[in-house]
């Protein structure tokens, strides 16, 4: 078994390790020399994820919905439905919840950012300095991240929040800050796993997979991209708001079928001041698990 995956847990500021979805599975792919193997050939692959998904839509998969929710202690309370009206486990896997559940910090205030996601968080106040945060001395350039050189250059030294979502949490992305979104373009890719268990083996599987690119004009934040990263087994970013239609921050975006994911926010350099517990955490490579909703940081 290889390094426990620990997280800095911001509502109970503990050390938590990570109960993994599959690890037995994820170790022996991407930590032995026949699993990277099959990775390269097989899993990457959309048609993996899309007949897995397949599997995952059909109604006799609900019955999965009860010992998943057991055996990792979800709140059911939260969910906006009854966990048996869930018509299959890729239905319950893209839930949504009541309002109440997910409140938005300072919801008033647009100089106020939240979390776009449930997950573990990484926040770095200039990108062009993250490094070593999965492996040590190991990066990934903005250029390969947006797939556009001059789009780089606007976000030189941008800061930046990868929010690292696992299959047991709430698998809808909302929009950060308030502001009038663009269309999501596609960057098409493949579709490896973005656990860290993968990571720790090649952070540029973060800039190798299919991605939706958001570019949101916002009057506090400036320029605000929003990126959408699949992974293995999950072959739909699904999006659900208008392009050119203002949002508040807050507002569901869209969601993910069946699997781990990522959603990676950037700003614009000198836009954000990060709150400073999620800087410290990071800074000492750890993820903070917190909520959707919950404060990010300021306008600058």
């Amino acid at each position: 078994m290889g390094e426990p995956i620990r997280y800095f847990d911001r509502q109970r500021k503990t050390l938590e390790t990570e109960q993994i979805y599959g690890e037995k599975w994820l170790r022996w792919t991407y930590e032995t020399g026949p699993g990277q193997f099959t990775a390269g050939l097989l899993l990457k692959r959309a048609l993996f994820s899309h007949w897995y998904g397949w599997r995952m839509s059909r109604p006799a998969s609900a019955a999965r919905v009860a010992p998943f929710i057991r055996d990792y202690g979800l709140q059911a309370a939260d969910f906006a439905q009854p966990p048996a009206e869930f018509a299959s486990f890729n239905d319950f896997f893209s839930r949504a919840l009541r309002p109440e559940a997910r409140p938005i910090a300072a919801a008033a205030d647009p100089r106020v950012a939240v979390l776009p996601a449930d997950g573990r968080h990484l926040v770095f106040p200039d990108a062009d300095l993250a490094a070593g945060f999965y492996v040590k001395g190991s990066k990934f350039s903005l250029t390969s991240l947006l797939a556009d050189g001059p789009l780089a250059a606007d976000f030189a030294g941008a800061g930046m929040v990868i929010s690292r979502l696992c299959p047991v949490d709430y698998h809808r992305f909302h929009f950060p800050v308030g502001g009038t979104p663009g269309g999501a373009k596609l960057i098409n890719g493949c579709l490896y796993s973005v656990s860290p268990i993968a990571l720790r083996q090649n952070i540029r599987y973060l800039v190798q997979n299919k991605r939706r690119l958001t570019l949101i004009d916002s009057p506090e934040f400036g320029r605000v991209a929003v990126l959408e990263v699949g992974a293995t087994c999950v072959g739909t970013i699904e999006q659900l708001y208008a392009p050119g239609v203002a949002v508040a921050k807050g507002a569901l975006k869209g969601l993910f079928r069946f699997g781990g994911s990522c959603v990676i926010t950037l700003f614009q350099r000198g836009r954000i001041r990060f709150d400073a517990d999620l800087v410290a955490q990071s800074s000492g490579c750890v993820e903070t698990f917190a909520k959707m909703g919950e404060r990010l940081g300021e306008a600058v």
